[in-house]
């Protein structure tokens, strides 16, 4: 049960962003009045949680004169913001915006230009409001670094909101703003999402824009929509879906928008459930019957779930040789004055992916085809497979990562966050969603993962099963614990 809850904030900012955009686009609402909501909800929680780290509100009432003349070229695209105003997270530049990266030799660093995926936001009406917290360069499952500090949960403020776009997250959850982009090579979508008690979904390669600036080919650390329920995901995915030649991964969008196939009567779903993947990772106790609890609920709603998962051989050495050639080829090639000032743990990542060896490389490359052709057989037979986001509860913000899951030493933060491996080694899409409560009243949450390139797939299942838990998605005020 979700924990009793309050919303001081703005009523504007409680209302879901479908809403507000289509009062936008019918004129009902002025998008300076969405500026002045949001900044105010800003003030009103930072001081607790520390979400939005760099405020760049003059900009976005700046920005409201370009929107006439964006909505000439996009007023009739299915992703038209029309003034909402949007997070983006702090490893994305933003012109004339201070983009930090969580790093120190960073910490005043103002873009110069957006990214094309900034752009595009920026010219399919979305008003960029701040900057969202991360830890540096994204390296961690916890949303602190020596710029800005640890961004908190808010529904514990002694706990972590997760990484790394935790900054993103907790703005959502407490109605800073009505959607956040955020990023996933680890979980970095999904595990603020869960912790958070939002959404988070980590699309197929190409769908949200293309691989970083230093590496466009590189197809494991992509961008994606969080929000608070799925209807809002899929508006948030049409918004950030598009051909670029810039972003050379790129998708065209799909004839028929992602908010269109959320909108047909969702059909009863086929749902392959596992609480452990096979035993790959370890899973708290609580978690699991949380999570069963919940697959319990969506089958009594008519949906078919089966407690099934295929072997996936050699998945956790796959997945991290290809993480470190992302750490490798991105954060290895950055200027060396940036370097020295690397965290423990950011250095340590790219010691790995540039200690790879090529045949650590080459098994990866091969292993990949087969974990990939096991998932598209295997999802031939069901919509989604349903699997934990994380294995435990949120812990205490002054820890980089648990020790122990379920009574077992986990080693690493890698092996903390093993539940995201599988949708980056296989490139398919997933996404993080509400689950239900801890009995000390922290978000579960359930990982959904997918068929090739199928986001509305993904999202249908989703949103029965979001209907079916009936979990209220409204903002909250940051709940302080001592």
């Amino acid at each position: 049960m979700r924990p009793d809850t309050t919303f001081s904030g703005p009523e504007l900012c409680a209302r879901p962003a479908r809403e507000i955009v289509a009062d936008l686009r019918k004129g009902a609402l002025d998008p300076a009045d969405l500026v002045e909501a949001s900044a105010t909800r800003i003030s009103q929680v930072e001081d607790d949680v520390n979400a939005m780290v760099t405020v760049c509100a003059d900009r976005a009432r700046a920005q409201i004169a370009d929107l006439p003349d964006h909505a000439a070229a996009n007023a009739q695209l299915a992703g038209w913001l029309a003034g909402l105003p949007i997070g983006i997270k702090d490893l994305n530049n933003v012109a004339g915006v201070r983009t930090t990266f969580g790093n120190l030799a960073m910490k005043d660093f103002i873009a110069p230009e957006s990214e094309p995926m900034v752009e595009r936001l920026e010219s399919r009406g979305g008003l960029v409001m701040g900057k969202t917290n991360t830890p540096e360069f994204g390296a961690g499952g916890n949303s602190k670094n020596a710029v800005a500090g640890a961004t908190r949960n808010p529904w514990d403020t002694r706990m972590n909101a997760g990484g790394s776009s935790g900054g993103a997250a907790v703005s959502l959850a407490t109605g800073e703003v009505w959607l956040s982009q955020g990023s996933d090579l680890m979980g970095s979508l999904r595990t603020p999402a869960a912790h958070c008690g939002v959404l988070g979904l980590r699309p197929s390669p190409g769908r949200c824009g293309g691989g970083p600036a230093a590496a466009k080919f590189l197809p494991e650390a992509t961008s994606g929509p969080m929000a608070r329920d799925v209807r809002d995901i899929a508006l948030f995915l049409d918004a950030m879906t598009g051909w670029d030649p810039r972003m050379p991964l790129s998708l065209d969008a799909p004839a028929e928008s992602f908010q269109e196939a959320v909108a047909r009567a969702p059909r009863a779903p086929r749902i392959a459930f596992s609480e452990d993947q096979n035993g790959f990772a370890a899973v708290e106790t609580e978690i699991r019957a949380k999570l069963r609890s919940a697959m319990e609920t969506v089958a009594a709603a008519g949906a078919t779930v089966e407690e099934t998962c295929p072997d996936l051989p050699y998945l956790n050495e796959t997945y991290l040789a290809l993480r470190g050639l992302h750490y490798g080829a991105v954060v290895g090639s950055l200027p060396q004055a940036v370097k020295e000032t690397f965290g423990e743990r950011l250095r340590a990542n790219v010691d790995y992916g540039m200690g790879l060896t090529l045949d650590d490389i080459y098994a990866a490359m091969t292993r990949r085809s087969q974990i990939y052709d096991i998932m598209r057989t295997f999802l031939e037979g069901y919509d989604v497979l349903a699997i934990p986001v994380v294995g435990i509860a949120p812990a205490p913000v002054e820890e980089d990562f648990p020790r122990f899951v379920d009574g077992k030493e986990i080693g690493t933060y890698e092996n903390w966050l093993r539940f995201s491996f599988l949708s980056v080694a296989s490139l398919l899409p997933s996404l993080a969603m509400p689950a239900g409560f801890t009995d000390a009243g922290l978000p579960v949450s359930v990982q959904l993962i997918g068929p090739p390139r199928g986001e509305a797939v993904l999202l249908q299942a989703a949103l029965f099963i979001e209907e079916a838990l009936a979990l209220p998605s409204a903002p909250i005020d940051p709940i302080r614990r001592h």
